[in-house]
């Protein structure tokens, strides 16, 4: 499993993107207990960034990432960055995306178009954008003081995005243009901590229900799909501290990153946990923030060897928010430590990236030994 954090400079606080990657030994399965491993140091993203939150692996291989434009003093100007990585951590380019706000959140490439979309939270709407130049043109737009956060899409190549701020589903055709209001629930608004409602979203296997993770609630709620017409949504399990993206095996089994709690969690198809991967260990006397802070958004690689997850490591009390357990350990808020170590090259500058260990399986932990990709098996 690879993911993406904030790493600090000599200079204040850096956006470093952390790699964590999983190796499992087939598919996720039930267990009696689980085990946390720890991580390791990936790779590193330029100096200066912001918090890396939306990612998507494209058919390349490639891992693409989007940043939420918040540093340690609050919100930045300009446009929203997308950093490219290859599969072995490196980063291959950083392009800005012309004409949108520096908060950019989800991101995917459509399946059948092959057009990577990004939502602009700042701007409400879903851009259409160039991985190469960064040119974009607006794909979607909704109305209302829409909160819009991530997006999948169902077998006919139909868009859904999920609006935290209005508990709305919204959906538009593989051409974009307005998006209609497809589901609207109280289960998918919140009055809980972090403010977001409906946040990850993805269909199961059989494309007849469709998750979505609830934020502030703590929930995954399903929502029964009959020829495309939604039914009526519940409550599907409870209790995911800070429920933020998902992703879904091959399995059907849930990949939870949960934002408050510091880790991912995994849920098979009937609900019940089987796997909790990750947390967060605390702060190095470098500053670094040894395993997971306010995890994001996850996605697997396209072998199913690995899987990624953004590591905000946001400070709710940017926002005016009463602060969570770990929002003091954010690096750079307070005193600009020293930079750190990945892989024995220097990190001054840069986001760094993490491996996690097998989380269940019988032997000891795999230590990471390097930066490169195991050739292990696992589920994906």
């Amino acid at each position: 499993m690879r993911i993406f954090k904030k790493i600090p400079g000599k200079c204040g606080i850096i956006s470093a993107v952390v790699l964590v990657s999983l190796v499992l030994m087939g598919a996720a399965q039930t267990a009696g207990a689980w085990e946390r491993s720890p991580a390791g140091i990936f790779a590193t993203l330029p100096e200066g960034s912001t918090g890396p939150e939306g990612l998507t692996v494209g058919r390349d291989g490639n891992v693409y990432v989007a940043t939420f434009g918040f540093n340690r003093l609050g919100p930045v100007n300009g446009f929203g960055q997308l950093f490219v990585f290859n599969p072995d951590g490196q980063l291959l380019r950083q392009v800005s995306i012309s004409g949108s706000s520096s908060h950019l959140l989800g991101l995917a490439f459509h399946p059948t178009t092959g057009a990577l979309l990004v939502i602009d939270f700042g701007s409400h709407q879903v851009l259409k954008v160039d991985p190469f130049t960064g040119a974009s043109s607006v794909f979607m737009t909704v109305t209302g003081n829409a909160g819009l956060n991530a997006l999948t899409f169902d077998k006919a190549g139909n868009v859904y995005v999920s609006d935290s701020f209005q508990g709305i589903i919204w959906k538009t055709a593989s051409a974009g243009g307005a998006g209609k209001a497809w589901v609207t629930d109280p289960l998918l608004t919140t009055t809980g901590i972090p403010p977001f409602g409906a946040n990850g979203i993805e269909f199961n296997k059989a494309g007849d229900t469709l998750f979505v993770a609830n934020t502030g609630n703590d929930t995954i709620v399903q929502i029964p799909v009959t020829d495309g017409n939604p039914g009526t949504p519940q409550v599907f399990v409870n209790s995911i501290n800070g429920a933020d993206g998902i992703v879904i095996d091959r399995h059907d089994n849930i990949w939870v990153a949960a934002n408050q709690a510091d880790e991912i969690v995994v849920v098979d198809p009937s609900g019940k946990v089987i796997a909790k991967l990750g947390d967060f260990n605390g702060v190095s006397e470098n500053g670094v923030p040894r395993g997971l802070l306010f995890p994001a958004s996850p996605d697997f690689s396209s072998d199913g060897e690995f899987l990624y997850v953004t590591n905000l490591a946001l400070d709710l009390r940017l926002f005016g928010i009463v602060q969570s357990v770990d929002s003091q350990y954010p690096p750079g808020w307070g005193s600009v430590p020293p930079h750190g170590q990945a892989c024995g090259t220097d990190t001054a500058g840069g986001f760094a990236a993490w491996r996690l260990n097998p989380p269940y399986f019988t032997g000891p932990p795999r230590p990471m030994t390097s930066c490169k990709r195991s050739s292990a098996p696992i589920a994906g």
